[in-house]
């Protein structure tokens, strides 16, 4: 059986979704959730959807029972990630799991990104625990941008302090399909994975791309990282998230979320997913 973490989340969803097309059975997928009344749908499908919460040690013990291959989705609580992840790993060594996949973050361990920090300890825990184990190193979502893609339609712009940085951006969808794609396949083991989309922008570009799409004048506005967090705040965001996608932006300028290997399009067999098609599904 294969267990997918956080598999109510947007990117868990994908991922068992990617496995169903893929030839799994239902029922040889268990889905972890945090809230089981949110995977009713799953449920419905013959999934095995069980309780487990990163901070609570007797369910993740409780979720792993039959459990052969684990896909570790990070958790969405920045700055509590290490110890939730941590949990989650010790879980896995317990039911002696044959196989972790993670999703980490691109080129973590030279990452100039503040989010990396969470992702280079979670691997070397995974090192540390002996848990075989597979590195999904995902660079940036499309949808991190497009998401908003309407709110710089209606103000004619961008926002942004990645300067002249480029993002090799590929969508979530693409991402989903890599890890089930990689904790389905023999010999994994051992094998890092710096995934990113096959074509790069700078967030110029990407206003450029939104212009032509919609036929509206979109520019892209570079801020002071400050700047931009207060912005991100006034629209809505927490400080703890517009301060870390704000460093991100900056971390972009400095090469943080570029990548032209290809890895990703190679591993799952297709190229990856272009910006214009994220655009246009956000619109």
């Amino acid at each position: 059986m294969i267990l997918v973490t956080g598999a109510s989340g947007q990117l868990g969803r994908l991922i068992v979704a990617n496995l169903i097309q893929r030839g799994t059975p239902a029922n040889q997928i268990v889905a972890a959730v945090r809230s089981p009344e949110k995977a009713q749908d799953l449920a419905e499908q013959g999934i095995i959807v069980r309780q487990a919460d990163y901070t609570d040690t007797a369910s993740l013990t409780a979720a792993m029972e039959g459990v052969k291959r684990v896909v570790l989705v990070s958790s969405s609580e920045v700055g509590q990630r290490t110890p939730q992840h941590k949990n989650l790993i010790q879980a896995a060594k317990d039911a002696k799991v044959e196989l972790l996949a993670y999703t980490s973050i691109l080129d973590a361990q030279n990452s100039p990104l503040a989010l990396a920090a969470e992702h280079v300890e979670t691997e070397q825990a995974l090192l540390d625990s002996g848990v075989p184990h597979v590195l999904l190193r995902n660079g940036w979502y499309s949808e991190n941008y497009t998401g908003t893609v309407a709110m710089a339609i209606e103000h004619g712009a961008v926002l942004g302090s990645a300067e002249e940085g480029k993002y090799a951006t590929a969508a979530r969808a693409d991402y989903a399909e890599a890890a089930a794609v990689a904790i389905t396949a023999e010999n994994q083991a051992g094998k890092v994975y710096e995934l990113a989309g096959d074509n790069a922008f700078t967030l110029a570009e990407y206003a450029q791309k939104i212009s032509q799409i919609n036929g509206k004048s979109v520019v892209y506005q570079n801020l002071p990282e400050a700047e931009y967090a207060k912005v991100l705040v006034q629209v809505g965001l927490p400080e703890g998230l517009a301060a870390i996608l704000a460093d991100s932006d900056v971390g972009a300028s400095k090469g943080g979320l570029f990548n032209d290997s290809k890895t990703l399009s190679t591993l799952i067999g297709r190229p990856t997913t272009p910006i214009e098609d994220s655009i246009k599904a956000a619109l």
